[in-house]
């Protein structure tokens, strides 16, 4: 059984690690952090804010006097990270030196790819509306640096986060706004999964009759078309094979015995749904 020591004080006050936005009590919750999403990461995480929580909450002076002049004299993200966890002794060695390996693979990446990855953690826990305005102020980023002739990513990058607010708007159900961000990625990098996305936010909007004129119309894509209706036909029928569907569509159960169950069932998936349309909604 491995047991681990404390190091430090447990904070009054958490401090809320950047670009993250998870709120940590001690040294031990803020290692856990920093390795569970050290490719989100960047070097915002190296401010005064972070060394004062350590020194005054966490009551670690050694620590921050140490820091210090990784922050102020521009220090890399991985031996700023690497100091931490050697000092709190969290984890082992070869774990320490596995983290401080994700930060220097990643340090090649400029803020916008660091964010996007950010941004699109958020997209993963379905926190699609705070994902939609990130994408928003990474797209806007983008156009002034084009404006200004500065450097940026290739093409490659603008279209995936175009295509995953797509994806955003898509949970939440605005799939009309979806398929224009599909589109519009489609349209900036030539990606075909983005043209398919597009199909299926536009197989989501229209009607039945609608759609099958719009797909006539895009001869040209037939084959994406195609593997679309193939997928929907799969999930619909992965759907009908579910425990929630076939209680649901149980004739017996609706009129036998079970009766009350079935409607117990039904509350129960509706609220689920609330509760994950809400979660999503939420900052």
């Amino acid at each position: 059984m491995r047991v681990s020591v404390c190091v430090g004080n447990y904070a009054k006050t958490p401090y809320c690690v950047p670009g993250l936005e998870m709120n940590v009590y001690c040294m031990e919750e803020l290692c856990y952090c920093l390795k569970e999403n050290a490719f989100l990461l960047d070097t915002s995480l190296m401010n005064d804010g972070l060394l004062h929580w350590i020194e005054q909450e966490c009551a670690l002076k050694e620590l921050a006097r140490s820091l210090h002049p990784l922050v102020h004299r521009q220090g890399s993200l991985s031996a700023f990270v690497g100091m931490i966890l050697r000092y709190t002794g969290f984890y082992t060695p070869e774990e320490s030196e596995q983290v401080e390996q994700v930060l220097r693979q990643g340090a090649g990446l400029s803020r916008i790819e660091k964010r996007k990855s950010q941004v699109d953690y958020l997209v993963g826990k379905k926190k699609y509306l705070s994902a939609v305005r990130e994408y928003d102020n990474l797209t806007a980023r983008w156009r002034e640096l084009e404006k200004t002739g500065e450097p940026l990513p290739a093409a490659s990058c603008l279209s995936a986060i175009l295509h995953n607010k797509g994806v955003a708007l898509a949970g939440l159900m605005l799939y009309d706004r979806a398929a224009e961000c599909f589109l519009e990625a489609f349209e900036t990098d030539r990606d075909p999964v983005c043209y398919r996305d597009y199909l299926a936010a536009m197989r989501m909007t229209l009607s039945e009759e609608e759609y099958v004129a719009f797909a006539a119309e895009r001869a040209e894509h037939y084959e994406h078309t195609l593997e679309l209706e193939k997928e929907l036909e799969q999930i619909l029928d992965e759907w009908e094979r579910q425990p929630e569907y076939l209680l649901l569509n149980s004739r017996r159960t609706r009129r036998g015995a079970d009766r009350q169950n079935y409607y117990e069932e039904g509350d129960r998936l509706i609220q689920a749904l609330k509760d994950s349309y809400r979660n999503s909604v939420s900052n």
